[in-house]
């Protein structure tokens, strides 16, 4: 490369070797730093005057070596805008790039908030909802415990009410039994009362007829 060229070439000093043409044509490039340095290097390698603080250059080689700095300067302005354009241009995507992550870090915020109103909202419908199932099994079961307890008190009235009246029929049955039985009572000691009365007769029948048959004379005897 040329800039490698001209760093590894010294420049002609005493004017005879001019800057390659490319260079004086402003498509060559060096290191400005490297040949600032020579210039020092200049300046500090010439004789100085004793006592006085000054020192002797050589005009010419001076010129020179400005002259070649001067002609760099064009291709290193060029670089430099070039530079500045390309980091320009960076900048320019950086930005852009960092509007479109803000925009895209405002949109998932957004959405997040979004989703957050939604689960919060759902959030609430469902304890809402279960609040109401709640209520809701409560006043079941409460209306359950009621209707259990009229259905037992009404058994209990059935059961007692039947108890009742098994004991009424019961009752009826004995003194039913007990006016059967007196009925049936009756009608043997009646019967008896007749076969008693039968048998009183015929024993007094008996009495009579021996009677006779012991009064009457003994040729009547059979």
């Amino acid at each position: 490369m040329l800039q490698s060229q001209l760093s590894n070439a010294e420049p002609n000093l005493n004017g005879s070797n001019p800057p390659p043409q490319e260079y004086l044509d402003g498509e060559g490039s060096i290191d400005i730093q490297e040949e600032l340095n020579r210039l020092e290097e200049l300046v500090l390698s010439s004789l100085r005057i004793p006592l006085t603080g000054r020192t002797l250059i050589d005009e010419e080689k001076l010129l020179d070596q400005l002259d070649y700095i001067r002609l760099a300067l064009p291709s290193l302005y060029q670089e430099a805008a070039a530079v500045l354009q390309q980091k320009d241009e960076i900048l320019l995507e950086a930005e852009e790039y960092g509007q479109q992550v803000v925009e895209a870090a405002q949109a998932k915020r957004a959405q997040i908030l979004a989703e957050s109103d939604i689960i919060q909202q759902a959030q609430q419908e469902a304890e809402q909802l279960r609040r109401q199932v709640q209520q809701e099994c409560e006043a079941i079961m409460q209306e359950t415990l009621g209707e259990i307890e009229r259905k037992r008190y009404a058994c209990q009235q059935e059961l007692e009410q039947m108890r009742q009246t098994a004991i009424a029929h019961a009752q009826e049955i004995e003194d039913g039994a007990d006016t059967y039985a007196d009925g049936v009572l009756q009608n043997i000691e009646q019967d008896l009362k007749e076969m008693l009365r039968i048998i009183t007769n015929g024993r007094q029948q008996l009495q009579v007829d021996n009677l006779t048959q012991r009064n009457s004379p003994p040729g009547n005897k059979r």
